[in-house]
């Protein structure tokens, strides 16, 4: 009887404790955070662009909700990830640019979801010196990292793998998730180094679109008449800064001279190389051997620039469907929040350019989507103006955390679950990498739901003001039209309000230049 009442008690102990253990991973949902580099919302079918299809990411839109005029704070790689982990513009966190050490010493969310109980981990690129703080697990690539046999820093240890880094980055996540404790919810920073400029395509997509012309957007061949003079002295233009080797993959250039391409290939091993060369040369000596200049010449580099760039993303949309089918075949998927989203928005030829960095909208602007099943209904979408500034408190938020009072961004957990329409009227961004690589002044400005404000201030004072309703690509700057006079003196009001919020001034300005020595 004894022996009967104790087994009794023994079930009922278990199933208080396995009821306890279910109820705790309902409570704290796990977070998989998607991140890729240079993602231009227009390359994300969702966004109905129409330029490729990406149906894995679509998926997350399609199931949870899509953000259509989401975007960063500042628009280059490793200022951005900054901000994701502290929740605090540039000039608080300290990465103002790529060249600023980050502090990792500064508190940032996966430390406080540590003391939470949370185990975290870091895959792929973060773009910032030092061991990653925050982190149970990390593998990060060193710098830029390279497409082809990558190296990875694995928990603080240098190791060279053998590989394409898309596939790479997507197998170590896929593993930290078969190795974790199962009884302990998680958080993941899955980061690819791709898009990112080299575009050098997975070995499976070589020769993906070359079937394919590619008609650039309207504003490719862009003289920038109507805009100021950072527009007009940048050097990041597909035509004529672009380089034969680097960004073209071109051996020899048209005159015959090596442009150091054969440099990057041999990174590669024997049969990587064979692969690429049986892809690549064929197209290039096509190329050198039309004779294309002027017009045909600046399309042939437009085609050359966004079909390799698009064929990086269909490894990466390969990605987000394993790690989707990861979560679905282990009972995972109604309680993990999975977010897709870039480092910052990126141009595809509009004014003619690559790269970003520029408050203009192709840059500011970044893809975001989200799905938790749990809050988000399947299908919703929103205008709302959230930024990479708020991704900190909202997961603090969904994981029962309280959120530090010093976190600037807000926490959109209601904003998207439908219980708040309530939200920002306007967005401020700054950008200091100036002068440096593709010459983008340093500027600085808000953007509310019509207008544009922005501020040129370092070798230039010059500011441009874009009525975004009736001229969406910004190629006429109103700032001193008499008929936009009200706007601008409104649009002034709130530039001074937003950055008094977030602390920022003309002496933060000063700082960051003097500490440059310029």
């Amino acid at each position: 009887m004894n022996k009967l009442i104790g087994i009794q008690l023994l079930i009922v102990l278990c199933l208080s404790w396995c009821g306890k253990s279910v109820g705790q991973t309902a409570k704290h949902p796990n977070i998989i955070y998607i991140m890729s580099d240079d993602h231009a919302y227009r390359a994300v079918s969702a966004y109905g662009h129409g330029l490729n299809e990406t149906p894995n990411i679509d998926r997350i839109a399609r199931e949870g909700v899509l953000f259509t005029r989401a975007t960063v704070t500042n628009s280059l790689c490793a200022p951005s990830r900054a901000v994701l982990l502290t929740g605090k513009h540039s000039f608080i966190n300290g990465k103002v640019d790529n060249q600023e050490r980050f502090n990792w010493d500064q508190d940032n969310f996966p430390k406080l979801l540590q003391q939470a109980g949370y185990q975290t981990a870091m895959v792929g690129k973060i773009h910032m010196d030092g061991l990653p703080q925050g982190f149970d697990y990390s593998a990060v690539l060193p710098g830029q990292g390279q497409y082809y046999n990558p190296d990875f820093i694995i928990n603080g240890k240098k190791e060279r793998l053998h590989g394409y880094v898309t596939d790479i980055t997507t197998d170590l996540a896929l593993e930290w998730l078969e190795e974790r404790d199962g009884d302990r919810p998680f958080c993941l920073l899955y980061h690819q180094k791709a898009p990112h400029r080299n575009w050098q395509p997975a070995p499976r997509y070589l020769t993906l679109y070359d079937d394919t012309t590619f008609t650039p957007p309207a504003t490719y061949f862009d003289d920038y008449t109507g805009r100021g003079t950072a527009a007009k002295t940048q050097e990041m233009e597909v035509a004529t800064h672009a380089q034969w080797g680097h960004d073209f993959k071109l051996l020899t250039d048209p005159n015959g001279k090596p442009t150091g391409f054969d440099r990057e290939l041999n990174r590669m091993d024997e049969a990587q190389r064979k692969q690429w060369m049986e892809a690549y040369e064929p197209k290039n000596r096509a190329f050198l051997q039309s004779g294309l200049t002027g017009k045909e010449l600046a399309l042939w580099k437009y085609n050359r620039y966004i079909k390799d760039y698009l064929r990086t993303i269909r490894s990466v949309d390969d990605g987000v469907g394993e790690l989707l089918d990861y979560l679905e075949e282990h009972g995972l998927a109604e309680n993990t929040i999975v977010v897709y989203t870039s480092d910052q928005g990126f141009y595809l030829g509009e004014h003619g350019w690559f790269d970003k960095r520029f408050m203009y909208e192709e840059s500011l602007r970044t893809p975001l989507m989200i799905r938790y099943p749990k809050e988000i209904k399947a299908g919703t979408e929103t205008d709302a103006l959230v930024q990479n500034l708020d991704f900190a408190p909202t997961f603090l938020d969904y994981a029962g955390v309280e959120i530090p009072a010093d976190i600037q961004g807000e926490s959109f957990r209601k904003l998207v679950s439908g219980e708040t329409k309530d939200w920002r009227d306007a967005i401020y961004y700054t950008y200091y990498e100036y002068p440096s690589v593709h010459m983008v002044k340093r500027h600085y400005g808000i953007r509310t739901d019509r207008y544009k404000l922005m501020h040129f201030y370092y070798d230039i004072d010059e500011w441009e003001l874009y009525d975004l309703e009736k001229d969406p690509r910004e190629m006429r700057n109103v700032y001193d039209d008499p008929e936009y006079k009200e706007v601008r003196e409104t649009m002034h009001r709130k530039l001074e309000e937003v950055r008094k919020k977030y602390k920022d001034s003309d002496e933060n300005n000063q700082r960051f230049i003097s500490s440059k020595n310029l």
